[in-house]
């Protein structure tokens, strides 16, 4: 028995690597599934496994430890069933752009409503700051402000000139760090601009559509040193939530729970009761429309079935 932890998927394998710093392919052992989840993919880079050689040298997959979280994302084809981008997260680090791709604030609200549910700790880097027209670098200047007062710290950046790249450095040492993102945002880049080393795949933009040709089809995890690794993942052109029952989602909006603690009924759907506390600071400008906005639209998941 050995045990190692899984840094890639290839679809039909996964790399497992060591303690000793040994990377083996290894497949999982018959019809291995997680308890109560279900799943496109049962294992995901960040998971820790045990696992058997066989006479060929790979490795056969029997057990998976205990995960301290995992971030999901609902997969557009298969709408019972989620994605799992990546287990056992010290930090997400949403990469956004203002432009070329933009980054709708409903994307960022999807995102960190999926981090608050499944207890990874989440920052925002405003990447391609080097690209900006002044009005919008004052647009990211807002959205600082905006995620900041919630108590999002937010970083801006540019792969391109190395600015804020020092500053992400200092964010990663001795955590597993997951990268997200619309496709075209530069995660890729921003990883060779960490450590060239890496030569993560970075794709060109279409022009035609101003998105990211997709460069990463599963996530994959880069060592920076032996306490510290970055897991890419695949560019997500939507963001679907999944099993948020409905009371619950005014939970993972920090500001929005916060206000609801004084609604009139404790059962408040935030939406159209009397006595509504969230619904006051909305219109007192304490909430903002696009963040309110982003938890209607999450509330309409489970009626409409369908995905951002």
């Amino acid at each position: 028995m050995m045990q190692g932890l899984v840094i890639r998927n290839t679809g039909s394998y996964y790399q497992v690597k060591t303690a000793e710093g040994s990377v083996y392919d290894c497949r999982i052992k018959g019809s291995f599934r997680i308890k109560g989840i279900k799943s496109t993919n049962p294992l995901a880079a960040g998971d820790h496994v045990t696992f058997d050689l066989t006479p060929e040298g790979t490795g056969l997959i029997s057990e998976i430890g205990e995960r301290k979280n995992y971030v999901v994302r609902k997969p557009s084809n298969l709408s019972k069933q989620l994605h799992i981008i990546a287990a056992n997260v010290d930090l997400a680090l949403l990469i956004v752009t203002i432009n070329h791709p933009e980054t709708s604030t409903t994307f960022i609200d999807r995102f960190l409503a999926t981090c608050e549910a499944y207890c990874v700790p989440v920052k925002i880097v405003i990447n391609k700051m080097d690209r900006y027209t002044d009005d919008e670098k004052e647009y990211a200047k807002d959205l600082c402000y905006l995620y900041e007062t919630i108590g999002y710290e937010c970083l801006t950046a540019s792969a391109a000139t190395l600015d804020g790249i020092e500053k992400i450095k200092e964010l990663l040492y001795g955590k597993i760090t997951l990268l997200s993102g619309n496709s075209g945002v530069g995660k890729s880049s921003i990883i060779n601009a960490i450590s060239p080393d890496f030569k993560a795949r970075t794709g060109l933009i279409s022009e035609s559509h101003d998105k990211g040709m997709h460069t990463t089809t599963f996530s994959e995890m880069f060592e920076l040193d032996n306490n510290s690794y970055i897991i890419d993942t695949p560019g997500v052109k939507g963001f679907g939530t999944i099993d948020f029952q409905k009371e619950e989602v005014g939970h993972f909006f920090p500001e929005i729970f916060k206000e609801s603690q004084k609604c009139r009924f404790n059962n408040c759907s935030h939406t159209h009761e009397p006595g509504c506390a969230v619904l006051e600071a909305l219109e007192e400008h304490r909430i903002s429309q696009s963040r309110y906005n982003s938890y209607i639209s999450i509330m309409g998941d489970s009626d409409e079935n369908k995905y951002r």
